[in-house]
């Protein structure tokens, strides 16, 4: 095993190959990219820390595992970590690591964003934000209270969160998991580039945005048992008025799944635009959208519907 101390703002290479990668900070930034431009004769892997403010990191080299973190923050029972006395401390870090590296990141108070992995990624956070771009193996996110935002992800996706907010743009998985106590869930899949995505979401009090291609295949069932209830495909019942509220029916031939629950939540079942280079703005507004809609289903231009994009969705445009 290698061991470093880092003291203060510094660059590290390492020669030796990773194939997985650790990394435990509490505030600050973690960015991890994936590449696979490094060839013979440079470092496997590069780090560069830009911040450092508390006590040192200490980098380890052991076995192909490559780790980043403090002395005194464990993996396990990460997200219980809520002695604030800890949390003095701060570092902005970034890690370049192969696509086909193993990725597991914790974070408390700081911000991550993880891109061009092609193995597993997990990332478990307290309350910072977390931004997963183009990643193709399976990802696994958990967080209290921070946002995630996931963008053109091909891999299965399962997420868990207190209040955390989940954004999928453009998501091309097989599955997407998401639990979540009262956090919102709007997710946008494009099922024409790898085929049908099995959907599973729930919540207690959160509101769910689904966008779907049009058409469709899958077997939809949603259901809230008091919010509100909008659906933009005229192939779909909705039912229920004054109990529950329900979204039921088959979309093409039916093989993909979408279900989802909410106990108060609004749900928004969308469409999206029939050319993949149609603008968002082209989606039909609520208001407009076929179906047997609930009077008390929400009116109004897609603004209306749940966001849950980390800073919010720009008004007019359905996601």
């Amino acid at each position: 095993m290698t061991e470093w101390s880092v003291t203060e703002p510094q660059k590290l290479t390492f020669d030796a190959p990773v194939t997985a990668l650790s990394v435990r900070i509490v505030n600050g930034t973690v960015n991890v990219v994936g590449t696979d431009g490094l060839s013979d004769g440079e470092p496997t892997a590069r780090l560069e820390v830009t911040e450092l403010d508390g006590p040192p990191l200490v980098v380890t080299h052991k076995d192909g595992t490559l780790t980043v973190t403090y002395e005194d923050l464990p993996w396990h029972g990460f997200l219980k970590m809520f002695d604030r006395r800890s949390w003095n401390r701060s570092a902005a870090v970034t890690l370049t690591v192969p696509a086909g590296a193993k990725v597991d990141v914790g974070v408390v108070g700081a911000n991550a964003v993880v891109t061009g992995i092609r193995e597993r990624t997990e990332v478990r956070g307290v309350t910072g934000e977390t931004t997963l771009v183009g990643l193709s193996g399976r990802v696994k996110a958990e967080t209290v209270s921070g946002n995630v935002a996931a963008h053109t992800l091909t891999g299965d996706l399962q997420f868990k969160s207190v209040t955390g907010d989940l954004t999928v743009i453009d998501g091309a998985g097989s599955s997407v998991r998401a639990d979540s106590v009262n956090g919102a869930l709007v997710i946008d899949v494009d099922t024409v580039r790898n085929g049908p995505t099995d959907i599973d979401l729930t919540t207690v009090s959160g509101e769910i945005a689904i966008r779907l291609p049009h058409p469709a295949d899958a077997k939809v069932e949603a259901n809230t048992t008091s919010g509100s209830i909008s659906n933009a495909f005229e192939d779909l019942r909705v039912s229920g008025q004054w109990a529950q509220k329900k979204i039921t029916g088959t979309l093409g031939t039916g093989a993909g799944k979408l279900r989802a629950t909410t106990v108060s939540g609004a749900i928004a079942l969308l469409r999206r635009p029939p050319r993949d280079d149609a603008p968002l703005d082209d989606a039909p507004p609520l208001d407009d959208a076929p179906g047997d809609t609930p009077s008390d289903a929400p009116t109004g231009t897609p603004s209306d519907a749940p966001s849950g994009t980390p800073g919010g969705t720009p008004s007019g445009k359905v996601l």
